[in-house]
């Protein structure tokens, strides 16, 4: 069965993904907490005008999902990690990155305020 809330995606999710995503989960809400939590396409996500990020499980890691345009500025701090188009993957073995997550969502909530930023995925 699909999960219908976020806490249900976490729950279901792999036991060594559970930890992460919880983490991940309180940095985004951290950043953005007037934000809406919400699934899409059985992705948690957070939207205030648009979708800020979404966040999902894997069999060996964990994916931030803030848009290529907001990874942009963050090339170089991204280099020694596997970095999709939109899309940043954090293995289970190591910690997550909290400042350099942080400050990408701040620049993704920033971006969508700012200059009207929108979501393609």
């Amino acid at each position: 069965m699909k999960p219908k809330t976020v806490e249900e995606y976490i729950e279901d999710a792999p036991e060594a993904a559970q930890e992460k995503l919880k983490e991940l989960r309180s940095l985004l809400r951290d950043v953005s907490p007037s934000a809406t939590e919400t699934l899409k396409w059985g992705k948690p996500v957070f939207e205030s005008k648009t979708i800020l990020y979404a966040y999902s499980a894997h069999k060996s890691h964990v994916s931030f999902i803030p848009t290529g345009p907001a990874l942009k500025p963050f090339e170089k701090e991204l280099s020694g990690y596997t970095v999709k188009k939109d899309s940043i993957q954090f293995t289970y073995a190591k910690p997550l990155p909290k400042e350099l997550i942080r400050k990408i969502a701040k620049y993704r909530v920033q971006d969508v305020e700012e200059n009207d930023a929108k979501w393609k995925y």
